[in-house]
C-alpha cells in the first residue's frame, strides 16, 4: 500500500547570503521533488537571516527526507514543518488583470466585492485586483473572473500562538 501524498508548508531559517537559495532549489530538484510555492525575504537584518517558505507535497517520507537534508545545509539554521507542528496562518498574494467589456468589468467589480479582492488599478477596458487569502481563495476568485493575467506571489505562512521561529545557533 502506497502513503497519500500531502500537502506541506516548511519553513526554512537562513543565513541571508548568496547562492543560499540555489543551494536550497538544487536539493529539491536533485531529488525529483517539486515546489509549489516558494517565497523568501530577510527577516533579520541584524543577525543576517531569511525566512525561506516553501510548499511541497509528498509522502510523509519524502518530507521527513526534505526536511533532512534541509537541515545539513550549511546555511540553514531552523527547519520547521508547519503543517504537522500545529495551527499556522498561511496567506497568498495575488494581482489578477481583467480585461473586456464594460459589463465584464462590473462583473468582476461584483466578484471581487464578495470575494473580498480590492481594484488596485482601473484603466480604459482593464482593471487590477489585488486578492489575498488561502491559496484556495486566490484560486476561486480566479476561476470566477477567467480569463484573466495572474501573477502570484506565493505562499507565506507563521504557526500561531507564542513559539517564534528562532535560529537553534549561539550567535
Amino acid at each position: 500500500m502506497t502513503m497519500p501524498e500531502e500537502r506541506h508548508t516548511i519553513v526554512v531559517l537562513v543565513d541571508n547570503e548568496p547562492g543560499v537559495l540555489a543551494r536550497v532549489i538544487g536539493l529539491f530538484s536533485g531529488r525529483g521533488y517539486n515546489i509549489e510555492s516558494l517565497t523568501v525575504a530577510e527577516v533579520d537584518k541584524e543577525r543576517g537571516l531569511s525566512r525561506i517558505n516553501i510548499v511541497t507535497t509528498g509522502t510523509r517520507l519524502v518530507i521527513e527526507q526534505i526536511q533532512n537534508l534541509l537541515a545539513r545545509l550549511v546555511p540553514v539554521h531552523k527547519v520547521q514543518d508547519l503543517t504537522v507542528e500545529g495551527p499556522h496562518v498561511e496567506r497568498e498574494l495575488a494581482l489578477v488583470k481583467i480585461t473586456g467589456t464594460r459589463e465584464r468589468l462590473v462583473q468582476a467589480l461584483r466578484i471581487a466585492d464578495f470575494m473580498h479582492a480590492r481594484l488596485v488599478d482601473s484603466s480604459p477596458g482593464s482593471f487590477v485586483f489585488e486578492c489575498t487569502g488561502t491559496s484556495d481563495e486566490v484560486d476561486a476568485f480566479i476561476s470566477l473572473v477567467e480569463p484573466a493575467e495572474v501573477s502570484r506571489a506565493g505562499v507565506v505562512a507563521i504557526a500561531r500562538g507564542e513559539n517564534m521561529l528562532q535560529s537553534d545557533r549561539s550567535e
